[in-house]
């Protein structure tokens, strides 16, 4: 890896969407104990490696990006504005992208290649083949896709479907699979009898690796492999990185199905942990920096939500809204 040209700036622009990710979900955690959130609250403690490493080696505008629940790592390498974005989806903003008319997780910028995600496991993969097929038939060429699932949602018919036709049409889609080791509170051995995930993979006929989810640098590693081989017109790609939702399914969920063996071994394997050790080591930060990049994280929290909770929600009787054509400044 320390050949790639750049790969200091990559690690370090993954590691701040990391920062800010755990930083606003520990936030969104207090906030939800309060009573200041409502509606479900789904946090991404131990997904922050994968996340930030399946956005980093995109380009906004050009390729195409699905995260899903858990995802805000990633969301905060794409896109700039995805924390103030994501606090006014929280709140209800008017002068969100979605016109606070959708709340919480569901919120994406179709127009950029976001588009707004929905609850129904699966169904975002075949939204992703329909953008990168379509992209096909309008000559466009160089663009990836990734599409983020986790191992549950590998059981679920809207996947095989969309995975099917992602790999018979060789699109440049690759479909990043975040093993945290349950579906909700089902574990593995109860999910699926395949001796690997990357088997699932196998059997589409895409191309498959696999890392460990916790490790910072390996995951960034492997997801540049997938992004390149993608836009190289390899077809489609499929990477499992095992990890462990450090919470519950959402802040309503204790996670008491969760061993005290597993919580011990995944809390001297977090994500954040590592790769601040990992960084450290390559030299690309000094430790005030590393501290300094932490509390500017918290900072940017602190003002994005302060701005989106006194920003006016929306009056539906009045509002004209689409995702595709909303523009905030007219609200």
């Amino acid at each position: 890896m320390d050949r790639v040209i750049g790969l200091d700036q990559v690690a370090l622009r993954a590691y701040r969407g990391m920062c800010l990710a755990r930083a606003f979900d520990t936030k969104l955690s207090s906030l939800y104990k309060a009573g200041k959130v409502f509606g479900g609250v789904f946090l991404g403690r131990g997904h922050e490696a994968v996340a930030a490493a399946s956005a980093v080696f995109l380009e906004k505008g050009r390729d195409v990006y699905n995260p899903f629940i858990r995802e805000m790592a990633g969301r905060c390498v794409w896109s700039d504005d995805a924390l103030l974005e994501a606090c006014r989806s929280y709140f209800g903003s008017v002068l969100g992208c979605m016109g606070g008319k959708d709340g919480n997780v569901h919120w994406g910028q179709p127009t950029q290649g976001n588009p707004a995600p929905v609850s129904h496991l699966g169904a975002m993969l075949s939204v992703v083949a329909g953008m990168m097929l379509a992209k096909r038939l309008q000559g466009k060429t160089g663009a990836v896709g990734v599409a983020c699932i986790g191992d549950g949602t590998t059981s679920v018919g809207a996947t095989h479907e969309a995975c099917n036709l992602i790999a018979v049409e060789k699109l440049p889609v690759v479909v990043v699979v975040t093993n945290n080791r349950y579906a909700y509170s089902t574990p593995n051995s109860e999910e699926f009898a395949c001796a690997d995930l990357t088997d699932r993979g196998k059997g589409y006929g895409m191309r498959t690796y696999s890392c460990d989810g916790t490790d910072f640098l390996q995951t960034l590693s492997i997801m540049q492999q997938a992004v390149q081989s993608a836009r190289n017109g390899d077809g489609a790609q499929w990477v499992v990185a095992t990890t462990l939702r450090m919470c519950g399914h959402g802040e309503h969920d204790d996670a008491a199905y969760i061993s005290a063996e597993l919580r011990e071994e995944y809390a001297q394997k977090d994500p954040l942990d590592v790769a601040r050790r990992q960084i450290l080591g390559k030299g690309w930060l000094s430790e005030q920096e590393a501290d300094e990049m932490n509390a500017v994280a918290q900072d940017d929290v602190q003002r994005a939500l302060a701005q989106s909770q006194r920003e006016d929600t929306p009056v539906s009787r009045t509002m004209d809204w689409r995702a595709t054509s909303w523009n905030p400044q007219e609200a």
